[in-house]
């Protein structure tokens, strides 16, 4: 009779659910922010806007990136658990930095068709 590994059953179900309330928690709060723009938006707020959307798409990239190059094996539990709090960390400190400049873009576009 086979024995079930409870440990690894519970901490892979937990994995899973951190994993999908952090991309729907993230991808709802960025829907809320980009839902209330209008003409008498802030430019602060707007610009904000604008990063957190950069940001979610970077992640979502990133996230598909490292998908074409995991290797179970060579994965920790580390990881495991929190890799995808460091791949939007990445995605935050990228935006931030402004090498890719789509926030920027975005912004610029979004003030000269309001």
């Amino acid at each position: 009779m086979a024995m079930i590994d409870t440990n690894s059953m519970y901490s892979s179900y937990l994995t899973q659910t951190a994993q999908n309330t952090l991309s729907t928690s993230s991808s709802s709060s960025l829907e809320s922010k980009l839902g209330g723009i209008s003409a008498d938006t802030d430019d602060e707020t707007l610009m904000e806007a604008c990063k957190g959307f950069e940001t979610y798409l970077v992640e979502q990239v990133y996230k598909e990136m490292e998908k074409s190059v995991k290797d179970e094996e060579d994965e920790n539990e580390y990881l495991a658990y929190f890799g995808d709090m460091l791949i939007e960390e990445y995605a935050k400190a990228t935006t931030e930095s402004g090498s890719l400049g789509l926030a920027q873009k975005m912004y610029e576009s979004i003030k000269r068709n309001i």
